[in-house]
C-alpha cells in the first residue's frame, strides 16, 4: 500500500506573515466601521446578514454601499482568521499559545459580527455601538499579540525583565489607563454629532463635558509616559526600551494633536476618521512597548540566522537592573 499523503507543514516565517496580514485587516475593519458611522450609513442596510429583507447586496446608493462594504471586510476577516487558525494547527513545530490565540481571534471575529447585528436591530443604540468598537480593540489586541508571539523562537530560555520592578508596574498602569482613554474617546464620539444615521440616539451627556474627561485622561497618560521615560533613562534601561518608549510618546502626542484639531474645527468626519485610525496605532505602539520590556534568552525571529541573534543580543544591557520573570 502507498503511504498516506501528508500535507506540507507551515513554516514559522509563513505563519508570521499570515498573522501580520490579520492585523492589517483588523485595523481596516475598525476604520471602515468608523466610516460607516461618520458617513451616517449605519442603517444603510437595515437587515442582517443580508442588506435588506429581500436583497443580499445593497442597491446602487452611497450609504448602503458603505455599510455593506464594512460587512465585506468582516467576511474577509473571518476567512483570514480561519486560515490563521488552520495555519497554527499545521505550523511546524506546533505551539499551543499560537493555536489558542488564533482560535480566540476567530471566535472573537464571529462574535463581533453578531454584535454588528445587535447594532443594526437596536437602531444604532450608542451603548451597543461603543461595545462594538471596544470589542474591535480587543480583537486588535489578540491579533497583535499573536504577531508578537509568532515572531518569538520556539525554544528559548527564561524571560528576563530589561527594567526594574517599579518601571514594569508603571508600564502596566499605562496600559490600563490607555484602555480607559480609548473607552472615554468612544464615549466622546457617542456624545457627538456623528450618530451613525438619522434619528440615532446619543449618550445623555454634554459633548463638552465628555471631551474634558477624555482630554484630561490623555494628558495624564502622556505625563505618565514622560515620567516613565525619565526613569528608564536614569536607571540605564537598554536602548531598545527607550526607543520604543519614544515611538509610543510620539504616537500619543500626534494623536492628541489630531484630537484637539478635530474638536476646534467642529469634528469634520474625515479628521475624526483619522483620529480613529490613530487610536489603533497608539494601542499597537503600547503593546509593542510593553512587549519589549522583557527579553527571552536566545530570542530571534523564526528562520533568522544565529549570527543575527548574537548581534541583537548586544542591545540587552546586562549591567542594568533586570528582574527575572517566570516562564
Amino acid at each position: 500500500d502507498d503511504p498516506p499523503v501528508q500535507l506540507p507543514g507551515v513554516t514559522p516565517r509563513a505563519f508570521l506573515r499570515i498573522t501580520q496580514l490579520t492585523v492589517v485587516i483588523v485595523v481596516l475593519n475598525i476604520v471602515t466601521g468608523a466610516a460607516v458611522r461618520l458617513s451616517d450609513s449605519g442603517l444603510g442596510c437595515p437587515d442582517w446578514p443580508t442588506c435588506s429583507r429581500h436583497r443580499l447586496t445593497p442597491p446602487l446608493s452611497l450609504h448602503p454601499a458603505i455599510e455593506f462594504g464594512n460587512r465585506m471586510v468582516v467576511v474577509v476577516l473571518c476567512i483570514v482568521t480561519a486560515i490563521a487558525l488552520v495555519a497554527a494547527l499545521m505550523r511546524v513545530p506546533r505551539r499551543r499559545d499560537l493555536v489558542w490565540l488564533s482560535a480566540g481571534l476567530l471566535g472573537g471575529v464571529l462574535g463581533e459580527a453578531v454584535l454588528g447585528a445587535v447594532v443594526v436591530y437596536t437602531k444604532l443604540n450608542p451603548y451597543a455601538v461603543m461595545t462594538h468598537f471596544m470589542v474591535g480593540i480587543a480583537l486588535l489586541t489578540d491579533a497583535f499579540v499573536l504577531v508578537l508571539r509568532a515572531g518569538r523562537p520556539d525554544v528559548a530560555g527564561a524571560r528576563v525583565s530589561k527594567v526594574g520592578a517599579r518601571e514594569k508596574r508603571v508600564s502596566q498602569v499605562m496600559v490600563g489607563l490607555l484602555a480607559v482613554v480609548v473607552a472615554a474617546g468612544t464615549a466622546t464620539t457617542g456624545a457627538g454629532p456623528h450618530a451613525g444615521g438619522p434619528g440615532a440616539k446619543r449618550l445623555p451627556i454634554a459633548l463638552e463635558d465628555m471631551t474634558r474627561v477624555h482630554s484630561g485622561l490623555v494628558i495624564c497618560l502622556v505625563a505618565l509616559t514622560i515620567a516613565l521615560l525619565y526613569l528608564l533613562d536614569h536607571t540605564g534601561a537598554p536602548r531598545s526600551v527607550l526607543d520604543r518608549g519614544r515611538v509610543l510618546l510620539g504616537a500619543m502626542v500626534l494623536q492628541g494633536g489630531i484630537g484637539y484639531a478635530q474638536y476646534f474645527t467642529h469634528l469634520p468626519a474625515l479628521l475624526v476618521g483619522v483620529h480613529v485610525f490613530g487610536a489603533t496605532v497608539v494601542w499597537m505602539a503600547m503593546l509593542w512597548f510593553s512587549d519589549g520590556l522583557t527579553h527571552r534568552g536566545g530570542e530571534r525571529l523564526p528562520d533568522e540566522p544565529a549570527d543575527r541573534t548574537r548581534e541583537r543580543a548586544v542591545d540587552l544591557d546586562v549591567t542594568s537592573p533586570a528582574t527575572p520573570v517566570a516562564p
